[in-house]
This record gives structure tokens, C-alpha cells and sequence, in this order.
């Protein structure tokens, strides 16, 4: 957070200096508009949902996989203090990064989906394996019906289920497509895709364990994405996109022990609304 605070401060200098200093084209008035080498910054929030999805634990005493588990989302009650304290702006579902045209058409960024994955606490599902630890739940099971209450298992990914992705993006100017010319207002269509890991944050309790709260790798993911983006005066933007993607997830934290492991893999849509600036280091 404090980087990209950094970065942001420092878009924000040069894009004001690139305001003053913009280099005139063969036009007399006008400026030359080009992508090229443009730098960007961005921030926004996001909804997301998720396919069912089978989670399998292991342990020393365990064994088990849980089948179809159902869950959401969670989204914070909108307030001003908590989606732009400097202190609460990561407790939202947010989205943020950077990213650098290499071409007039096509640019690169590396972006983080700070998603958040809730297990439907208290939902009925089937449990086959065998628990051999002594407690409640001890015993052989095949396709038997369980209820997942907090006794059982609390399962969420919610600070958060966080998708650290490389994407390539192709940007169509729609004003163009029309022949329509402005130097403050601008529509670009875009679509792209990205490829990068998971580093969830689990918030996991497992038949009456100690919790386990803490970042780790967990795996991978890929994704796609398609939108609209609103540039106005030149160094600043709205931006809306529609991304789906695949999470596998093969080693998640659930316990302090390090030989208590979970795994998962599941589709998920989001969202997204941004907004940003960028400019110009080369016109």
C-alpha cells in the first residue's frame, strides 16, 4: 500500500508536468495523441462470485473431502471512513495496480484482485474420507450428508482471496471508429488477459481447532476481461470491466501445523469499477 501510494504521488507530479510542457503537433492547437509509452495507475473495488467447489483436507488424522461447497462474496457496507480511510481503504473488495502501453493499442499491467471467498457457514453437504483424531466428527465416511456449522468448519478466504496477475490488454479507441475528435473526453473499448498466483489470506477453523490467519502462496490463476474505459481531460479515467477466471488453489493453511494443508480449485466473475490516471512520458 505505501508503494503504491508512492507511485501514485508520482503520477499525479508527472502528469501535471506533462500538462505544461505537451508538445504541439502539425496542427497548430492541437496536441498529438498517442499511447505509446503511457504510464497508468488505478484503483476500484469489486463483486464477485464463485462456482461450488469441492475442498479437500488433509492432516496427520484426517483425511476428507467435502463436496459442491456453496460460497459468496462479502462486501462492505458502503461508508466514506472505511472505502477512502488511509487506514480502512483495504477492507473493501478492491482492485489496484499499474500498467505501461508498449504500443499504441496495447498495453501491460500487473494488477491485485483483493477478492474475499466466504464458505457458507451453515449449509448441507457431503463428506467422504475418514477423521481419526478422537473428537465428534471421528469416523469412516462415503458421500455421507453433513451440516457445516461453525462446530465443524469455518472457511473463508477474506483478507483476502488475493489474485496477484500479469495481464496483456488490447484498448480500441471508440471515439475514433466514428471519426470523432476531442482532447477531453475519450471511450476506449478493451478486453485482455492475465495469468498470476493466489496468495489468500484463510481465515480457518477446523473441528474446534486454533485458527489459522495468515498470508501464504496458495496457487495459481488465469483470467479475462472485457470493458469500457472514460478518459477525460487527458490524464484521467472510469473504468468498468466484466473479468472471469479459474483459481486452483492446491496447498492452503488451515492450521498452525504446517502438515494441515486444504485444496480447491473453482471459477469466479467479478465486476469491477476503477478509476485512475495516467500520462505520458514521451509526448
Amino acid at each position: 500500500m505505501r508503494l503504491f501510494g508512492i507511485l501514485l504521488f508520482t503520477l499525479i507530479s508527472l502528469a501535471t508536468s506533462a500538462q505544461e510542457n505537451s508538445k504541439p503537433s502539425n496542427v497548430a492547437g492541437e496536441n498529438v495523441k498517442s499511447n505509446k509509452g503511457k504510464i497508468y495507475a488505478f484503483w476500484g473495488w469489486n463483486r464477485g462470485w464463485y462456482t461450488n467447489s469441492d475442498i479437500h483436507f488433509t492432516g496427520d488424522n484426517y483425511d476428507f473431502t467435502l463436496s459442491d461447497v456453496e460460497a459468496t462474496d462479502r462486501q462492505s457496507p458502503f461508508d466514506m471512513g472505511v472505502y477512502f480511510g488511509i487506514s480502512t481503504i483495504t477492507i473493501p473488495q478492491t482492485n489496484y495496480g499499474f500498467g505501461i502501453f508498449i504500443s499504441e493499442k496495447i498495453d501491460i499491467a500487473f494488477a491485485v484482485d483483493h477478492m474475499k471467498y466466504v464458505m457458507v457457514e451453515i449449509q448441507e453437504t457431503e463428506i467422504s474420507g475418514k477423521i481419526n483424531n478422537g473428537n465428534n466428527y471421528h469416523g469412516v465416511y462415503d458421500n455421507e450428508s453433513i451440516i457445516t456449522d461453525e462446530n465443524f468448519l469455518k472457511f473463508e478466504h477474506t483478507d483476502g482471496l488475493n489474485y496477484l496477475n500479469f495481464e496483456i490488454n488490447y484498448n480500441e479507441d471508440m471515439l475514433s471508429l466514428f471519426k470523432i475528435k476531442s482532447k477531453k473526453i475519450g471511450i476506449d473499448y478493451f478486453i485482455g488477459f492475465g495469468l498470476g498466483t493466489a496468495m489468500p489470506r484463510s481465515n480457518v477453523t477446523l473441528m474446534g481447532g486454533t485458527r489459522h490467519d495468515e498470508f501464504h502462496f496458495a496457487g495459481y490463476g488465469f483470467s479475462a476481461k472485457t470493458g469500457l474505459k472514460l478518459c477525460f481531460f487527458e490524464n484521467f479515467f472510469l473504468r468498468t470491466e466484466y473479468k472471469a477466471g479459474f483459481i486452483d488453489m492446491p496447498d492452503i493453511r488451515t492450521t498452525p501445523d504446517p502438515s494441515d494443508r486444504a485444496s480447491q480449485h473453482f471459477w469466479f466473475t467479478q465486476l469491477n469499477f476503477n478509476f485512475g490516471f495516467s500520462v505520458n512520458l514521451f509526448n
